[in-house]
């Protein structure tokens, strides 16, 4: 391992608990909490908040660009994001944010506006990143890779649970349908598709809890040391 600490990288689709395994994670080895997936939602909100259909491929390249995109990280390490100074966190995490994540991050544009953003959060190590291509795209040479997956029912229970708790209204069938559309895109998209990396360990987290998913990739951890 050329780094002190390793970049440990979480994939895997919507729904799928990434967010809340990557904090734990970073809580307990005191590392830095990387949500790049925040990043492509935050775009998806400049995009909305400046008049920009999602569809309009070079403007919202632009803004991806543009956008003063970064992360102020709460007393418990969370990192909230933040757009233009403004904490826009809880904005972002709405099924038409998903959706718009989904369909901004399939642009060439974009996603080289955020790749280097992303390299050098973690490029010195001691850092958990999620998202959906990070063991393959923003750090191919990451020590521990985990990709996790869930099947679509159990990962649109966690979303309405999530949402109720947050207070949002959330309809099982119309999230259960955004997944699996999102599914879809995400693993159909030709610009860095949804997919493990060769050597990532596959994590089916469908009948396992938070616990038992973070204490395999602390195992990781340990052996990568």
């Amino acid at each position: 391992m050329t780094r002190p600490r390793p970049v440990i990288a979480i994939d895997g689709p919507a729904g799928v608990g990434k967010s809340t395994t990557a904090r734990v994670l970073a809580q307990r080895l005191g590392y830095t909490l990387v949500d790049t997936g925040a990043l492509y939602r935050g775009v998806a909100l400049a995009a909305r908040d400046r008049g920009i259909a999602w569809d309009d491929e070079a403007a919202v390249a632009e803004v991806a660009l543009e956008a003063a995109l970064g992360f102020a990280p709460q007393d418990d390490g969370t990192p909230r994001l933040l757009i233009d100074g403004k904490d826009r966190a809880d904005e972002i995490r709405t099924p038409e944010m998903s959706a718009g994540a989904s369909q901004v991050s399939a642009y060439p544009g974009v996603r080289r506006a955020l790749l280097e953003m992303q390299r050098d959060l973690g490029r010195e190590g001691g850092v958990v990143l999620e998202g959906r291509d990070i063991g393959t795209v923003v750090f191919p040479d990451a020590e521990v890779k985990l990709f996790l997956t869930a099947s679509a029912e159990e990962r649109a229970r966690r979303r309405v649970e999530d949402l109720q708790n947050r207070g949002t209204d959330a309809d099982y069938d119309q999230i259960l349908a955004k997944i699996r559309s999102r599914d879809e895109a995400d693993s159909t998209r030709a610009i860095a598709p949804l997919r493990p990396a060769e050597d990532a360990v596959i994590l089916d987290s469908t009948s396992l809890d938070l616990e038992s998913v973070v204490q395999h990739v602390l195992e990781l951890v340990q052996a990568c040391n």
